[in-house]
């Protein structure tokens, strides 16, 4: 059994002296964070041959996620929102050695004997510095035998290790490096992270998932998503073992997806399924302990108002979601109730996401009274001081929009009270700041 290095073996074709460019171009661009080797690519390419290693990273989107190169590190998220593509990006290939348990015959043998891993540390030669291991969730008692090496080597190696979910590991009697190591999470492509490529209403539609950027075809993302519907059930839930009975936890995607936004109803999903409330409950921390979705809790406060205190749920990616709901092939048309919703669903996964990683430790809440007022965002920052946020899909907003944030903003003593819409033209009225959703978010992370 091996591993490889974290690139191709063509690589070892180049000559020394090319081999040399490349590598002082790389050291730029991965230390200094310039784009001089994304743009000597294609001339590199004719001219030298480079394998496709080269050739991923000169696609792939730059992450706003930066992890760190001198600490080991955990890095989770959902299958498919780049972790590997992220770190062949991130570690040189010259130095980096690569364990991918996605490899049947890898997997079965590690299960056997995970103890088979300190001899393959052994025997990498000295140039190694860093070892990436990717799905360490198949097998967690890796984890036990990583944790020895960095005792008695604590300087040897630093390790890479991605997987799905942090709880899957700790099921499984593993106990994440004993705080010997970071934990980071990976999501779909944020707006910033398009760049140039980002389209809002492609985005409603098939969401932010780096392979939907690879497709030029409409019929081909749709097939995308609803194969990564299908993969997930299948790899994530069912090989698994997170769900005894499949055809119940498939009904509930689709039940989950429809209210996706809303405020869980545990016993509703419960009557339509035909199982106990504990189990839609439980059906729920499945989604979110594999990364597929987040909750937002409501925002616990004293003032004097009949409050609803169950949270709410979201998908992580609104292609995602309309895939388990069957709606790729439904339009999302402007200025109707959907397309608000889906707008909503999206700024709210972006705050998310740059939470995570910005790393601002904000904490997200939403509030709504019993009779229906409501305020979509509340975000915490760690001074407790509130940012109360409407979200509309207008390109028009008004305070009519807006009647609903002042009131309740005014109970909660929110002084910083925020309407993102699709509308360009920022002011301020009536004590509400209202912005375009792009400056809005720049906003709300701003020091």
């Amino acid at each position: 059994m091996r591993g490889t290095p974290c690139t191709s073996s063509k690589i070892t074709k180049l000559e020394k002296g090319q081999g040399i460019i490349v590598y002082f171009i790389w050291k730029i661009q991965v230390f200094f964070q310039m784009p001089i080797f994304l743009e000597l690519i294609p001339y590199l390419s004719d001219i030298y041959g480079l394998n496709s290693f080269f050739i991923v990273l000169y696609s792939m989107y730059k992450r706003t996620l930066k992890l760190s190169r001198n600490y080991s590190s955990f890095l989770f998220g959902a299958r498919s929102t780049g972790k590997t593509t992220y770190l062949q990006k991130h570690f040189l290939p010259e130095t980096t050695y690569f364990i991918d348990l996605l490899d049947v015959e890898i997997e079965d043998r590690l299960s056997q004997k995970p103890s088979l891993l300190k001899g393959i540390l052994d025997k990498l030669d000295s140039n190694y510095t860093h070892v990436i291991i990717d799905e360490i969730q198949k097998v967690p008692r890796l984890l036990d035998v990583i944790h020895q090496y960095i005792q008695k080597n604590e300087k040897r190696f630093f390790f890479i290790l991605t997987g799905s979910s942090a709880k899957k590991l700790k099921a499984g009697g593993a106990d994440l490096l004993a705080g010997r190591a970071f934990l980071y999470n990976m999501f779909p492509l944020t707006y910033l992270e398009l760049g140039e490529d980002f389209n809002i209403s492609t985005y409603l539609h098939y969401g932010g998932l780096p392979g939907i950027y690879n497709l030029k075809d409409n019929s081909d993302k749709d097939r995308y998503l609803k194969s990564y519907g299908l993969m997930y059930i299948k790899e994530e839930v069912w090989n698994e073992h997170l769900v005894r009975k499949l055809n119940p936890f498939r009904s509930f995607l689709e039940l989950a997806s429809m209210a996706n936004g809303e405020i869980i109803n545990y016993k509703k999903i419960s009557n339509q399924i035909k199982i106990d409330a504990k189990t839609i409950q439980r059906y729920y921390e499945i989604l979110v302990d594999t990364l597929l979705g987040f909750t937002l809790n409501a925002f616990n406060t004293s003032i004097r108002k009949q409050l609803i205190l169950s949270p709410k749920f979201f998908f992580i990616d609104p292609g995602i979601k309309r895939a388990l709901n069957n709606t790729l092939k439904v339009q999302l048309i402007p200025k109707t109730y959907a397309y608000g919703k889906a707008f909503e669903h999206y700024i709210i996964t972006q705050v998310f996401f740059l939470n995570h990683y910005l790393e601002t430790d904000y904490k997200l809440y939403y509030l709504k009274t019993k009779d229906g007022a409501e305020i979509d965002l509340i975000v915490e920052k760690p001074d407790s001081s509130l940012i109360c946020i409407e979200i509309k899909s207008t390109d028009n907003s008004t305070s009519v929009n807006t009647t609903n944030l002042k009131n309740l903003a005014e109970d909660l003593q929110c002084r910083n009270q925020l309407c993102l819409s699709q509308d360009l033209i920022p002011r301020k009225e009536g004590g509400v700041t209202y912005l375009h959703w792009q400056n809005g978010i720049e906003q709300i992370f701003k020091n």
